[in-house]
């Protein structure tokens, strides 16, 4: 049986699909090819504004199902075009879809995850069998149902004997820890890119800061910084994780109210400091003997942020995944194909660490071709 999978992602930067083909049929996961395919601007503001409730959003959200299988079969056979493979010789394709509600353990308990998606469709499409719906079992065996990420992380990244973090930062910023001893930790610590993205767009009609360098001209500003910082979630114990039901523009906006006077670019690097100040308080607070932060995600790419991570955490060595043997807008798609793996063998994909779930749960649910 053949050890190939397609990995695709659509994290809340709502910027594109990452897609991936990795080999498996050695005990080390191999990315042999990336692929990339950004969102149109319509499709970006349909996905963003089916975040919160709107009219007729059941029939808009199954349209924008279709149009994200679509797009997914694009980058599928773009892959299969760089890899001069025919559909049959992937095994499985693994594909996260597009968070538009995260509410794990809210109101009857059990609460909900929901991921736009059209499995169904993206099979037909491709002529491969698909495994999609990775966090809903996770979530209805008690957990959060994310991060999904840390078990991967540890196979890829793990060292026997250090502790290593590895740090996510795409639109929401996550952290695995992966003990000295094997053990897991994992857990979503706040914002990401997605409210830096947000104002950029804004104030400079560009997609995202590139760089940091619109970041890096403005300053700090303490008393917005605090009240940032003053968001009950960032102060939770795992497991825990949020997404943009949470750290959202009227999240945004309530706590700029008393900031209207403002410089764009004060706000911009404030916004970056409380990402930054986040993610390095949460590996002091949880992995103060770490000396070891490999960054993944699209932030990885924002030298200004990577360079406050790196000041505020003095003797640890911040490094993009790259230097660790994956880029970084490769990680995410690739541990969405290594859970359909898992899936596909019937293993588990998920660590009751991590989730805080009743157990280890086989994740996802497949399409056969």
């Amino acid at each position: 049986m053949s050890g190939l999978y397609l990995g695709l992602m659509s994290g809340t930067s709502l910027d594109g699909v990452d897609g991936v083909l990795a080999d498996f049929s050695t005990a080390r996961c191999r990315v042999a090819h990336h692929a990339f395919a950004p969102f149109t601007p319509e499709m970006k503001a349909e996905l963003l504004a089916l975040n919160t409730a709107g009219p007729n959003e059941l029939h808009r959200a199954a349209l924008a199902a279709n149009a994200l299988a679509r797009t997914y079969a694009g980058v599928v056979q773009a892959l299969l075009r760089q890899a001069g493979l025919a559909p049959a010789a992937v095994r499985a394709i693994g594909v996260h879809g597009q968070t538009v509600r995260h509410r794990p353990q809210a109101f009857d308990g059990t609460g909900y995850t929901l991921q736009l998606n059209n499995p169904a469709l993206l099979a037909e499409l491709t002529g491969i069998d698909v495994v999609a719906d990775f966090r809903s079992r996770d979530v209805a065996a008690g957990g959060q149902g994310a991060p999904l990420v840390p078990a991967f992380h540890q196979g890829l990244f793990g060292q026997p004997g250090r502790t290593v973090c590895v740090l996510n930062l795409g639109g929401i910023s996550n952290l695995s820890v992966l003990g000295a001893d094997g053990s897991v930790l994992g857990f979503d610590c706040g914002p990401g890119n997605a409210l830096m993205d947000h104002w950029c767009q804004r104030h400079t009609g560009q997609p995202f800061d590139a760089g940091g360098a619109w970041a890096a001209s403005g300053q700090v500003l303490p008393e917005l910084l605090q009240a940032l910082q003053a968001e009950p979630y960032l102060a939770l114990p795992p497991p825990k994780s949020t997404g943009r039901d949470l750290f959202n523009p009227t999240w945004l906006e309530d706590r700029l109210a008393a900031f209207a006077t403002a410089a764009p670019a004060d706000v911009q690097a404030t916004l970056t400091e409380l990402t930054a100040s986040a993610c390095a308080t949460d590996v002091l607070r949880y992995a103060d003997e770490s000396k070891t932060l490999i960054v993944c995600g699209g932030g990885a790419l924002n030298g200004h942020l990577m360079r406050r991570l790196a000041a505020l955490l003095p003797g640890v060595a911040v490094a993009s995944s790259e230097a660790h043997g994956l880029p970084p807008l490769q990680v995410e798609a690739a541990a969405f194909a290594w859970l359909a793996h898992r899936a596909v063998e019937r293993q588990c994909g998920s660590l009751a660490s991590v989730t805080g779930a009743a157990g280890p749960r086989v994740l996802g649910a497949i399409y056969p071709a």
